[in-house]
């Protein structure tokens, strides 16, 4: 039997659904290639008997929950879990030691990576076809997947030098009612953005909330790098701990601060769902009943090993990544002065690039279009992988922009892969010229 692509979900047609693979398997076919492209978080602190420890840890813990009652306590770790997640109230007491966020732990469910999370937001959200998500483009490319997975149309908003333009965010809002579209939230990752590295300031976050107030639109606060700045006492507040109406949809992650492997992450939903008869249940509430028709529930075993590292360092993810958030401070500084270098101020060809205080990323702007031809040409000829920023708009646009992520490397390979970044594109200017 054969199946017709037209009779296929859409969501398989858009360009998103090919972007994550054809990433990979360039990756995958050329293993030499030094990847300026991979946003995974640094490989040299992983330590196995550092999970086995994990596990007996939380375990400890759940004999201590259930007064020694082994059997519960197995039962818990081995069984089929709780929908919403069985570390609910170590994430609820992590936001409060780290973002200083104090939440219902019911309001929290648990889910199979952020980006579960995400999809079951989106998908709660979706109530008929006039209803839209707006992200700030370049953005993340799950968003705009996930969108599409849950037949979501999604409204680009002008990214900025702070992060977000907040008069294209108030036009986008205005031509959408106008046109009866319901814009029902708005998609932010506020701190050290994928792509950009950019980082919204205090006073752009009171604004994005104001407007979300204003323009009655919830804001989606995606989080998976905010532990990545500089070593300060004074960080920034997550939109989350700003918000004081009820705006703030928060998605946590624990693949950059927990371990990838273990895939969890989890949505703060404390908002009220009001039903017909006058009952009312949270948010959280609503996204478990999608979820549990989805994943069912998270493997307790991986939300283990989180609940024993939350514990091993008394709820502070802060504390727990102080290695890892130098690793990438230093990479960074690394990065930057590698390209100053190799592109001094007024030298050609013409490179720029933004100057990020954290995260895993940025994007650098070269006098040629980078698309996925140029890419697959980059590792097969010069041995050096990155990412074509098309992807981060969902289409198949050329542009002349790349992301460069150095979150894995060490200070060598960034070198090495610097190098051969810059000979590729002074091959491609030289040809440029050429012609």
């Amino acid at each position: 039997m054969s199946l017709h692509a037209a009779d296929l979900h859409g969501s398989l047609h858009s360009p998103v659904s090919e972007s994550m693979n054809f990433l990979n398997e360039v990756a995958q076919r050329y293993p030499e290639a030094v990847s300026l492209a991979a946003g995974r978080p640094y490989e040299g602190f992983f330590d196995l008997a550092a999970v086995h420890r994990y596990l007996d840890t939380f375990h400890d813990h759940l004999l201590a929950v259930h007064d020694g009652d082994l059997a519960q306590a197995n039962r818990t770790l081995l069984q089929y879990g709780r929908t919403k997640g069985i570390i609910h109230d170590l994430i609820a007491g992590h936001l409060r030691v780290d973002e200083a966020v104090t939440v219902d732990p019911e309001s929290i469910v648990v889910t199979v990576g952020c980006q579960e999370a995400l999809y079951l937001t989106l998908r709660a959200l979706r109530q008929g076809e006039r209803d839209a998500v707006m992200a700030v483009v370049p953005s993340y490319v799950g968003v705009h997947g996930a969108a599409s997975l849950a037949d979501l149309r999604l409204l680009p908003v002008q990214d900025a030098p702070e992060g977000i333009d907040l008069d294209d965010l108030a036009a986008v809002v205005r031509d959408a009612k106008a046109a009866g579209i319901r814009p029902r939230a708005l998609y932010l990752i506020p701190d050290f953005a994928n792509p950009s590295g950019t980082s919204l300031s205090r006073r752009t976050r009171q604004a994005v909330l104001e407007a979300a107030r204003e323009h009655d639109f919830l804001v989606l606060e995606d989080n998976p790098y905010g532990m990545f700045g500089p070593e300060s006492d004074d960080r920034t507040p997550t939109l989350k701990a700003l918000d004081r109406h009820g705006r703030v949809v928060y998605l946590g992650s624990f693949a950059k601060t927990g371990l990838p492997g273990a895939r969890v992450g989890y949505a703060v939903a404390d908002q009220t769902v009001l039903a017909a008869d006058g009952s009312s249940t949270l948010l959280a509430d609503e996204l478990a009943k999608v979820k549990s028709m989805l994943t069912v529930n998270t493997s307790p075993i991986a939300q283990a090993v989180i609940g024993g590292k939350l514990l091993e360092n008394g709820l502070s993810l802060h504390a727990a990544n102080r290695r890892e958030r130098r690793i990438y401070q230093e990479n960074l500084a690394h990065l930057l002065d590698g390209l100053a270098k190799r592109f001094p101020p007024g030298s050609r060809p013409e490179v720029s690039w933004n100057v990020p205080a954290g995260g895993f990323f940025l994007l650098l702007t070269v006098p040629f279009t980078a698309d996925d031809r140029l890419l697959e040409h980059s590792a097969r000829r010069h041995k050096v992988l990155w990412t074509p920023v098309h992807h981060f708009y969902a289409d198949s646009r050329p542009r002349n922009g790349i992301r460069l992520s150095f979150s894995h490397l060490r200070p060598d390979e960034i070198d090495t892969g610097l190098d051969r970044l810059a000979a590729l594109v002074h091959e491609q200017t030289s040809e440029g010229d050429r012609r």
